[in-house]
């Protein structure tokens, strides 16, 4: 006779397990975790993590998934343990950081986290992370995998441009200068260069140059490395040549190409206008698009950079002292006979459409200015924040967001209004 006990169902198989602080304060991978593995996960504190993992239960996990948020990052000691434990199990990890410092994250990630995940989950985005995890790896990565892991420089890690400087192009030069303070400049550069990057099948050759030498933040919101090759090229910038800038560059996801600030705060005036002249003629001829973070100071190379810009895009916000800088702005290029007509303003953190009272204001500031806004970018709030500090564009880590929206929208009348004069000169 079949026993009673062979009746009963076998409990599913422990697949995965979060561990956490309090798994209650991710509750959205809570969701997707039962979502996507149903009764086949599990989950740990810090400290029982430590214990379970040198367990034999732990042996069938196909990875953790390790939350984290701003209050662990006086935790990392504990965190970095873990996930050591994890590797030398050959378990998978999976980071999911909500509002950590990018310093901390990057730290976690240089331990051997096979993937990240921002918080809140984007849509479908944690099954996408499943599914890659379980690719089979190739043989010769299993080998790899198998030998001890040499400590490495992060820019040996970085892809670098993967063609050659053949000087066929002509690429169509985009400045971005802040008005002010905090008026979203940079977000918009990156974010800009990232969206041209990405336009369709027959996607241009962006790339994207920092030139705050002091304070450039493209590396950060990029989760790239300050390369000591860039201060190198800056300082022997009338010796430097394409082949030599390409190296200089580093590749964000394949696509966009970039040249970040230098690893150390430079003097802004350390390299002069004939020189930022030849590197931007040089990203020309090999590019079609160069988008270029500017300084909010005004230099002696503002003018070179002005001169070959195609469209220079003025950063600003509805309050006084952007409009002050404005005045002050348009002023000094027309005190130096400079081209101010290139000048295309654009209004961050704009006010929405039912707000009649606030576009008023939009409409009369424009007016007292004598100047037109182009360009009307929606607040997109704490996800932005999010995105720079976790290192990825808005389209990767909040698609939906009405700012990235807006980016996008103006990437696409970019490309399609220089495609359509290359069509005209042919």
């Amino acid at each position: 006779m079949t026993s009673i006990a062979n009746l009963q169902p076998e409990p599913a198989p422990i697949l995965a397990c979060t561990i956490s602080r309090d798994v209650q304060n991710f509750e959205l991978l809570i969701d997707d975790m039962e979502l996507e593995l149903g009764e086949s996960w599990g989950d740990l504190s810090f400290d029982d993590a430590q214990v379970f993992l040198d367990q034999p239960d732990a042996r069938g996990l196909e990875f953790v998934a390790i939350a984290v948020n701003a209050e662990d990052e006086g935790n990392l000691g504990r965190i970095t343990d873990i996930i050591k434990q994890a590797k030398s199990h050959n378990i998978k990890v999976l980071l999911v950081a909500n509002q950590i410092g990018p310093m901390a994250l990057h730290q976690l990630l240089r331990l051997g986290a096979d993937d990240f995940l921002p918080y809140p989950l984007p849509e479908g985005a944690l099954h996408e992370t499943i599914e890659r995890i379980r690719k089979p790896v190739h043989a010769p990565a299993l080998v790899a995998q198998a030998a001890p892991i040499a400590p490495t420089e992060p820019e040996a890690q970085m892809p670098h441009p993967g063609f050659k400087a053949k000087g066929d192009r002509d690429a169509v030069v985009l400045p971005v200068h802040g008005m002010c303070g905090g008026c979203g400049a940079s977000t918009f550069a990156t974010n800009l260069a990232w969206e041209l990057a990405n336009i369709g099948k027959d996607a241009p050759r962006v790339c994207l140059i920092d030139l705050d030498f002091q304070f450039g933040s493209a590396a950060t919101y990029l989760d790239l490395p300050r390369k000591e090759s860039v201060f190198e090229l800056l300082s022997d910038a009338h010796a430097v040549d394409s082949d030599a800038l390409l190296q200089a560059m580093l590749t964000f996801n394949d696509k966009l190409h970039v040249l970040t600030a230098p690893a150390d705060m430079l003097p802004l005036d350390i390299i002069g206008p004939e020189d930022i002249g030849r590197i931007i003629d040089m990203a020309r001829a090999n590019f079609d698009f160069v988008v270029i973070d500017m300084p909010k100071t005004v230099v002696a190379w503002t003018e070179a950079v002005l001169q070959r810009a195609h469209v220079y895009f003025s950063l600003m916000e509805l309050d006084l002292r952007s409009a002050q800088n404005v005045l002050r702005f348009i002023r000094a290029l027309k005190a130096e006979s400079l081209p101010h007509e290139k000048l295309r303003y654009v209004l961050n953190r704009a006010p929405k459409f039912a707000d009649l009272g606030a576009k008023s204001r939009v409409k009369r500031m424009a007016e007292s200015l004598d100047i037109a806004i182009e360009v009307q970018l929606p607040d997109g709030g704490a996800q932005v924040t999010q995105a720079n500090d976790h290192g990825l564009p808005l389209s990767e880590s909040a698609s939906k967001n009405p700012l990235r929206k807006e980016i996008q929208k103006l990437a696409k009348s970019l490309f399609e209004l220089n495609r359509a004069v290359e069509t005209a000169r042919k």
